[in-house]
């Protein structure tokens, strides 16, 4: 697996997670039996089992939901290190409410464990959580015009075989102390997310966070190769999974794309965003993304594609194919003009390439627009397939049902019928790949752990 600037770089194997601007995440990902504080058994499915274990509790913490055991969580993971070469290890969190700042996961071949009466807290101390700088293929963070960020929850870099999983434990990232002071723009540095992990297989995580909270992506795989997301429920303020790898001249520089991205078997509510969305921080460039078996409900768009000019790179060879949407503003978006930037120093000139897009295998029930398709004029989106799409309409849906500008493609068994960019074509079935990427081999072995370190 190649090196990436990561979820949100390292060769991770297997790593179960969110990127969320702290909201809440629930792991219900593996069969587990776990009896009293102590475990003596433990079952869970992972990529790779662990032949040593520790709790939490034999580094002093107290779960009271009140006392910090950020310093508890260090020294566990630090003292489970020496490990790494002598088959991992295992953090197992027993029942408790575990108030923390952020750490940092520093080993490889590691598993962090949460029992089902779990529930960590995200500290609201600012000094809890380190700055550190921006992503180099941003320039700058996301929230006000500083150069930095504050460090996630929970997160790790170049590391190998790490897992996060649990028996429907709960991240709870306590959020509203920090939505609160981004909407009266206190921040001039970039929020903290919830779980930042610099190349992943994500299987079965529950996301929530209010929907109106600002910002609060479910998962962003930024500047990743191989990575798979599949069976998550995701109720967030903003885009499902949104797709990204890098801004601007930042971005270009970097120049990492985000490639080889499975996703599959995910179902979201998500009223003002997309259920997945490609951008609009795409400047590194995205290739090569299949989507299949979505469901959304209540949520703005299906699929939606973000670019600038400005951006640079390209967003090509996407497939999509059996969507599910239920009360949907639009089932497809594209917007060449999403006009933010990190600074004034972006090339006027950079423009992307948009093209391969394929969708196919659609229904979609009590939309109000089918399709908002804008390109840009002197750089026109290509190559879009749409086939055997059916759209059921509102009781107030738009009189322009299908808005093109500056596009070209074709479609095939399409109702309501669309635009004149987009032709009819019989028999036309847009593509979606026939072969395996890497990450669709990776499978799970049965784990039993009982050793303690």
């Amino acid at each position: 697996m190649e090196q990436s600037q990561g979820f949100r770089a390292s060769d991770l194997i297997q790593t179960i997670l969110a990127v969320l601007v702290l909201g809440t995440v629930s792991l219900r990902v593996i069969e587990c039996k776990v009896h009293s504080s102590v475990p003596d058994a433990l079952h869970y499915r992972a990529i790779n089992c662990r032949k040593h274990s520790a709790l939490l509790t034999d580094f002093g913490p107290v779960g009271d939901g009140k006392t910090l055991n950020t310093k508890a969580f260090k020294a566990a993971i630090d003292s489970l290190s020496k490990y790494a070469s002598q088959g991992g290890a295992q953090l197992i969190v027993p029942p408790g409410k575990w108030l923390t700042g952020s750490f940092n996961l520093t080993n490889s071949h590691f598993t962090l464990f949460l029992h089902k009466d779990v529930v960590i807290l995200a500290s609201q101390d600012e000094a809890e959580w380190p700055l550190f700088p921006a992503l180099p293929s941003y320039g700058r963070g996301r929230d006000g015009n500083g150069d930095g960020q504050f460090s996630s929850l929970i997160f790790g870099t170049n590391l190998t075989d790490i897992i996060i999983t649990g028996n429907n434990g709960t991240i709870d990232g306590q959020g509203q102390y920090w939505w609160d002071k981004f909407h009266q723009g206190q921040f001039n540095v970039t929020r903290p997310y919830m779980i930042e992990i610099y190349n992943v297989l994500i299987h079965g995580l529950t996301i929530l966070a209010p929907i109106d909270s600002p910002n609060t992506d479910g998962i962003d795989p930024d500047s990743c190769t191989n990575t798979r997301i599949e069976d998550c429920f995701v109720v967030s303020g903003d885009d499902y999974i949104a797709v990204k790898s890098g801004w601007d001249q930042y971005g270009t520089k970097f120049g990492m794309p985000t490639k080889h991205l499975i996703i599959i078997r995910l179902t979201c509510i998500s009223p003002d965003s997309a259920t997945i969305a490609l951008g609009s921080e795409m400047s590194g460039g995205i290739q090569d993304v299949r989507a299949e078996d979505i469901t959304a409900i209540n949520t703005q768009s299906g699929i939606r594609i973000k670019t600038a000019i400005g951006r640079g790179a390209y967003v090509k060879d996407i497939y999509v194919r059996r969507m599910t949407l239920t009360t949907m503003k639009w089932v497809f978006l594209m917007s060449g003009s999403y006009n933010q930037h990190p600074d004034t120093n972006f090339d006027p000139k950079a423009i992307s390439e948009i093209k391969g897009i394929n969708y196919r295998d659609i229904v979609a029930t009590n939309v109000i627009g089918a399709a908002r398709l804008e390109g840009i004029a002197q750089d026109h989106f290509t190559g879009i397939c749409i086939s055997k799409v059916t759209i059921s309409l509102s009781k107030t849906p738009k009189e322009l049902q299908w808005n093109c500008t500056n596009i070209a493609g074709v479609t095939s068994n399409v109702t309501p019928e669309p635009c004149h960019l987009l032709p009819k074509k019989e028999k036309v079935d847009c593509a979606f790949p026939e072969d395996r990427l890497p990450i669709e081999d990776v499978h799970l072995k049965n784990c039993s752990t009982t050793e303690t370190a």
